[in-house]
């Protein structure tokens, strides 16, 4: 006879993609050159919820993505992070002499799984990110729009509940950005985890998210929250999309100008 599952257990599962950030700073460095990253992040992001980031350079939104994906200690408060954690950069990071397939395969590997498993899931992989024609090739014969999807590939290898995406889209055209930006969504809404995606484009962050968090700089906080139930799919060029930006838009360059900086950022 099976127990049945204790409530436990049952909000355990029920939790699962949860990410809360209490209290959270970090600190580099020591005396005049100590540099306060963050300071006092408190942020609560639902399980399966999708959550943008946006904010100058320097406010410390890739800063808070390490520490959440434990690349970085915190100097002070807590990272709680249920099922798992995976993180997807702005660089493919693919290993150059191994083919598509075979980089799909290193985040099955670390998962235990066997060598005849691990071929038939990075094809499956591979596939659903629309590669399943480009397996065997090497990095260097892949577009960059294709090794941001082989990375991303990577990362549903690794079956984690929450994934970082730190500018993931930065480099690519406008087109294939766009083709991103629906094959994310789908993937997202196929599998149900939680998303945290950093950028500098304000209309992307609108284009995708649930919510979208704007980071205020020297230290990095949390200073506005925009949050969004247009319908999807949305278009980049929609005038709901392109309202909801400009707002995010003006509240980031009235931040800009209360530390006199020059930034980057696009709507």
């Amino acid at each position: 006879m099976t127990a049945a599952p204790t409530a436990t257990a049952g909000a355990a599962v029920a939790e699962r993609g949860r990410l809360r950030l209490s209290g959270l700073g970090k600190v580099f460095g020591s005396g005049a050159g100590r540099v306060v990253a963050l300071d006092g992040v408190d942020l609560d992001i639902a399980p399966g919820e999708f959550v943008a980031v946006v904010g100058g350079s320097g406010c410390g939104k890739s800063t808070m993505l390490a520490v959440a994906a434990g690349l970085e200690e915190p100097t002070s408060g807590s990272v709680t992070a249920v099922g798992g954690v995976a993180l997807m950069f702005q660089e493919s990071n693919l290993l150059p002499w191994l083919t598509a397939a075979q980089n799909v395969e290193l985040a099955l590997r670390l998962r235990g799984i066997d060598k005849p498993e691990r071929r038939r899931q990075a094809r499956e992989l591979l596939a659903r990110v629309r590669l399943g024609r480009h397996v065997d090739k090497r990095p260097h014969e892949l577009s960059g729009g294709m090794r941001q999807r082989v990375a991303l590939a990577r990362v549903l290898a690794q079956e984690a509940a929450i994934v970082l995406m730190d500018e993931p889209l930065g480099a690519l055209d406008a087109m294939t950005r766009d083709q991103m930006h629906d094959l994310i969504e789908t993937l997202w809404l196929e599998s149900g985890f939680t998303v945290v995606f950093v950028t500098h484009n304000v209309r992307e962050a609108v284009r995708l998210a649930d919510r979208s968090i704007l980071m205020g700089s020297r230290p990095g906080r949390v200073i506005h929250t925009q949050l969004n139930d247009l319908p999807r799919p949305r278009l980049m060029d929609s005038v709901q999309v392109v309202g909801m930006a400009a707002d995010l838009t003006r509240r980031l360059r009235e931040e800009v100008a209360v530390h006199d900086e020059t930034d980057f950022f696009s709507i």
